[in-house]
């Protein structure tokens, strides 16, 4: 293993600092701040409107902060944007994909886009088809695929260039079990090289099984962030969550719903 030399600093895979934004003049994202280490998994938990999405937006430079910066692996998304982009895999929620290629076309597509050479596109595709399991789909029209193979083969296009940092956000919704496992496996074999993921979700249970730090998101602030462990201070993710967001675990909002289920017939 590689150490870097004493005295020497390796900068954080993402710094956040400050990061605003507004709609309407809406607060949408209101002066997050983020370190995220090399090497982590790290989970951006908060319900919904939490402002998960705008944030990893701004971190990957597909929207402008109001205010507040941005660098990933040492690189300011917006005053060396090539550079910082270089180093980033992106799997957004409601990914669009270009649905008249197939998943192979789409690949080598890709690689064109990322200036890679030919050879290592093509080896790399069927590779990462193989390992997704879809390599019999691989000249299948993305029209055609399932919600769990366009995850899977937009993962595959985020991966194509060995980015050191993949964001996802919410890369298991509306997936299937098995499909879901398959990026799990190839997410944990990624961090296992010293990459980093950034992913964001509402589903605590999936993020306490694969994080190794989490930050803690509601009303548009970070709440709550550090390890795993930290952020649990001794109780599930899940009582934690709902402690730090204002919602009381286990309890319905409102009335008892005492009728509910209680039929006169």
């Amino acid at each position: 293993m590689h150490h870097p030399p004493e005295g020497s600093t390796v900068p954080a895979a993402v710094e956040a600092r400050g990061l605003r934004k507004e709609f309407d003049d809406k607060v949408a994202v209101d002066g997050v701040d983020l370190t995220v280490p090399r090497g982590s998994f790290y989970g951006l938990v908060g319900p919904n409107g939490a402002g998960k999405t705008t944030s990893l937006s701004m971190i990957t430079g597909l929207l402008r902060p109001d205010a507040g910066t941005v660098r990933v692996a040492g690189h300011d998304v917006w005053q060396d944007p090539y550079e910082a982009k270089h180093r980033i895999g992106i799997l957004p929620d409601g990914l669009r994909l270009f649905e008249r290629l197939s998943g192979r076309e789409l690949l080598r597509y890709t690689g064109r886009l990322r200036e890679l050479p030919s050879a290592d596109t093509e080896a790399r595709a069927e590779e990462l088809l193989d390992v997704l399991g879809l390599t019999e789909a691989g000249d299948k029209l993305v029209v055609d695929y399932s919600t769990g193979m366009r995850k899977k083969i937009g993962l595959a296009a985020a991966l194509l260039h060995n980015p050191p940092v993949l964001f996802l956000d919410e890369p298991f919704e509306s997936v299937d079990p098995v499909s879901a496992e398959t990026i799990r496996e190839v997410l944990r074999q990624y961090t296992a090289t010293g990459s980093t993921v950034v992913f964001s979700s509402h589903v605590m249970e999936l993020v306490a099984a694969l994080c190794t730090h989490v930050a803690v998101l509601a009303k548009g602030r970070v709440v709550a962030d550090g390890t795993l462990d930290e952020v649990r201070a001794g109780r599930s993710l899940n009582e934690r969550f709902m402690e730090l967001v204002g919602a009381p675990a286990g309890k319905a909002k409102g009335g008892s719903l005492a009728w509910l289920g209680s039929s006169s017939g």
